[in-house]
């Protein structure tokens, strides 16, 4: 935890935050627009204080899937190596250090199910689940679930106030089903993949379709079984906000882990070759990722167009934002979304400055370049106006 820690607190300090992240913390949008909020009021307005939230959040989910793992592994060393493959799937590091609603639903929905098998319907449940239902549209795959699996262990008042609330919710925060019929499932099935890297993700998806043939389904299984239907489902006719169902499927760690242990365990030693070429390869592959994102910037250098770097949206505008200020420029007029991200960097809105990609014939244009690794990835002019 403390190597992990260091690494999200060194990754945070290269960010700069992204349109969408400004957006929700100026906008005060969700329960994370108000967390950054409270931080960087307590911390001051900068990079550190606003992923701090999502950083503790990360921590909190780490601890209680480590908790959940104990009715699934009884070995702490399986429960550890579990931990370790999630700490570095890559949506689970996005999760800890982007500002959006992804980590605080993570950490949401492992407290639900770390409290609902210590006290299954006690009220405490009942209370959390009442919580969530103003938090959030993506609770409402939460009680969906819950629905499904209180109707197949026949649990009356659990499945008419799952009922209950996911209407509510409905009606709170409205379906993200419009548009044009349009299919994206192969999109779909890519990022997931992304997010949970190839080998796991399709590992996941073969946990569920046998614990389904066997009848080994429980919480877990519903949870994530239903967010991963429903999304795929989505996607034969419109393009699916991933976000709001990945988290779920995180669920399915725990199942995944205690059936390959099983499997393992019960052959003999000289027929376990495929089991851990399997596992050596996941994690190869995993390790492979996390040492990309940890020296992600490394990758400008043989990138043609620097937009296509998967990082780009969190890069710039800090830099920016410093050689600006260098130039004694406080404030700017750009477009409105570099706008928003500069704002937080202390760089306002004015009429005194223009920010353009193509320089104007004058004297009053200055280039500003920002590299990373010596490599030039931004170029941008800034134009003192002349008002008559």
């Amino acid at each position: 935890m403390a190597i992990d820690i260091a690494i999200l607190f060194f990754e945070a300090s290269l960010l700069s935050v992204s349109y969408n992240e400004a957006h929700t913390y100026f906008g005060y949008h969700g329960v994370v627009g108000y967390l950054s909020h409270l931080f960087t009021s307590v911390f001051g307005q900068n990079d550190f204080a606003l992923r701090l939230p999502m950083i503790l959040l990360h921590i909190g989910s780490v601890q209680l899937l480590y908790l959940i793992s104990k009715e699934y592994l009884k070995e702490e060393r399986e429960r550890i190596i579990l931990v370790l493959i999630y700490m570095i799937l890559p949506g689970v590091i996005s999760a800890a250090l982007l500002v959006n609603m992804t980590g605080f639903v993570i950490f949401a929905i492992f407290l639900f199910v770390y409290i609902f098998l210590k006290h299954d319907e006690g009220l405490i449940t009942y209370i959390l689940l009442g919580i969530y239902l103003f938090l959030d549209h993506a609770f409402f795959y939460l009680f969906l679930g819950l629905f499904f699996y209180a109707l197949y262990k026949k649990r009356s008042f659990l499945a008419v106030y799952s009922f209950i609330l996911m209407s509510a919710n409905l009606y709170l925060f409205g379906t993200d089903i419009g548009g044009y019929p349009t299919g994206h499932f192969l999109d779909a099935l890519a990022v997931y993949s992304a997010i949970f890297s190839p080998l796991v993700f399709v590992y996941i998806v073969y946990v569920l379709y046998r614990r389904f043939l066997t009848g080994k389904i429980d919480l877990l299984w519903f949870l994530a079984t239903t967010a991963l239907l429903v999304s795929l489902l989505l996607s034969l006719r419109q393009r699916v906000h991933l976000e709001y169902y990945a988290p779920y499927l995180l669920l399915a760690l725990p199942l995944a882990g205690q059936t390959f242990v099983a499997s393992y365990k019960v052959r003999l030693p000289r027929f376990r070759r495929g089991y851990k070429l399997l596992f050596n390869l996941a994690l190869f592959f995993l390790s492979v990722n996390f040492i990309l994102v940890l020296a992600n910037r490394y990758l400008y250098i043989v990138l043609d167009k620097p937009k296509k770097h998967f990082a780009y949206d969190n890069n710039i505008a800090k830099e920016l934002a410093s050689n600006l200020k260098n130039s004694g420029v406080i404030c700017v007029r750009t477009d409105y979304k570099m706008q928003l991200r500069l704002r937080f960097y202390g760089i306002d809105e004015c009429d005194r400055y223009k920010l353009s990609f193509v320089a104007e014939e004058n004297e009053n244009s200055k280039n500003v370049t920002v590299s990373y690794m010596s490599k030039p990835v931004y170029t941008i002019y800034v134009t003192k106006v002349n008002k008559k």
